[in-house]
Order: C-alpha cells, then sequence, then structure tokens
C-alpha cells in the first residue's frame, strides 16, 4: 500500500537485544495527509540500518510518499495492528535516503 503525507511527529527510538543475542531498533512516526476523514497513519519502522537511515534522511514538515504493509499479530486471545513502513521518498520524486546497497527502505 502507498500513501503520501507530511511527518507531523517522529517519536523516540525503541531499542533492544532479542533472546537470541541480535540488536533491534524500532521507532515510530505520525504522517497527516490532506484527505477529508482518515488523514492520520502512525507508521512502524524497524531494524537498525532502516531506523537509522530514516532519522539522517527524514524530518518533521517533510512530505514524502510511504509504501508500507499492514500487519496483524495475536497474543493472548487480543489482537494488534500495524503500518510497517519499508520504503519513504521524499514527495518531489527523489528518494529519502541514498545508498549503495539494494535495500528498499
Amino acid at each position: 500500500m502507498k500513501v503520501t503525507g507530511t511527518i507531523t511527529r517522529i517519536m523516540d527510538t525503541q531499542s533492544g537485544v532479542s533472546k537470541a543475542g541480535k540488536e533491534w531498533k524500532k521507532l515510530t512516526f505520525l504522517l497527516t495527509t490532506n484527505e477529508e476523514y482518515n488523514n492520520l497513519y502512525c507508521f512502524e519502522v524497524f531494524g537498525v540500518e532502516k531506523v537509522d537511515n530514516f532519522i539522517k534522511f527524514n524530518k518533521v514538515n517533510q512530505q514524502v510518499n510511504v509504501d508500507f504493509n499492514v500487519s496483524t499479530s495475536e497474543w493472548n486471545d487480543k489482537y494488534f495492528t500495524s503500518l510497517q513502513a519499508w520504503k519513504i521518498f521524499k514527495s518531489d520524486g527523489g528518494e529519502s535516503k541514498e545508498s549503495d546497497d539494494d535495500l528498499p527502505f
């Protein structure tokens, strides 16, 4: 899925170490669109490199296009839905990240 809007808030980065001993980072940001209804989105960016690149190339009040997946998980008979951003571009057509690797983010 895709949406275009303005980054209105970037939350603090969360980080830790998994049970397997691997470092992880997660960042949440808010995006507001110009739509009349359903115009607020809360996205997650997960992964050390993805979070670092997001912080490096994005800021509040920047207009971006976001490619994302919708994910729902279940825990103790409760359901949680998240929007996982995997590619973020400046909305003027330029990519918001520069990299030599083939990662989609």
